[in-house]
């Protein structure tokens, strides 16, 4: 079998009703793509519903993350890749049209290290609004972006992929690795805005539209007591239904 260009995992834990329309997405942005072959890859956390049998049904490689964390389940899936280049994205997205190219011209450049696309609200309010604003200054400082995730899978590999000792924040810990081997190469960080994926809205929904700024408040907090951190990870990620 030729080697995948591209292999994409989606860490999923009880994502039967989001993960088909993502699929949906991905055979659309497979068809664009004129680079060679996409893996995708569904790394299953230990899902109770059909997100394996709904995944295995579409032609995904299905692979078990026994360790009840999004960052184990996203190196799960990193493992069973074989693809030059590994993409990250979260099940209740849905992926731009043209999102393979997109990152494979960036990949292409020596001075792009990885990066991530973007995001946008699959619907607006005020309060979705402003907490979108809130963290674009931090996004144009930086690069570090959220959305479909991508780098090298060598890249990858010599970072030590994602942080399984942290619960949360993982993604903003891999990409801040990811930025320090760049600049020790003259690489950067690439945000892939052309091809922005779009977030689904549902903790919005389920908590609230200004329920972000109750836990910016909190933030200090929740960095200084470790056990803090803990219970607010429970309660917004692992125990809320997602």
């Amino acid at each position: 079998m030729p080697i995948p260009a591209i292999s994409l995992v989606i860490p999923a834990y009880n994502e039967s009703e989001y993960l088909p329309r993502l699929l949906g997405t991905v055979a659309v942005a497979r068809e664009r793509f004129k680079g060679g072959a996409v893996e995708v890859i569904v790394a299953d956390n230990r899902s109770t519903d059909r997100t394996a049998e709904i995944a295995a049904a579409a032609g995904c490689r299905v692979v078990a993350a026994e360790k009840r964390c999004i960052a184990a389940a996203r190196n799960a899936g990193a493992a069973a890749a074989h693809g030059r280049v590994l993409a990250f994205v979260d099940a209740d997205s849905q992926l731009h049209p043209e999102t393979f190219n997109v990152i494979t011209e960036l990949l292409e450049r020596a001075d792009v290290i990885g990066g991530a696309t973007g995001v946008v609200p699959e619907r607006w309010s005020l309060g979705i609004a402003l907490t979108y604003s809130v963290f674009v200054p931090f996004v144009v400082a930086t690069g570090i972006d959220t959305g479909l995730v991508f780098c090298r899978r060598v890249d990858f590999e010599e970072i030590g992929g994602y942080d399984e000792s942290m619960r949360f924040a993982e993604d903003v810990k891999f990409h801040v690795r990811l930025w320090q081997l760049g600049r020790r190469r003259g690489a950067r960080l690439a945000r892939a805005s052309s091809a922005k994926a779009i977030y689904s809205t549902r903790k919005f929904d389920q908590f609230g539209d200004w329920h972000y700024f109750k836990i910016f408040l909190k933030a200090p907090f929740y960095l200084l007591v470790p056990r803090a951190g803990d219970g607010l990870a429970d309660w917004y990620w692992y125990e809320s239904g997602r």
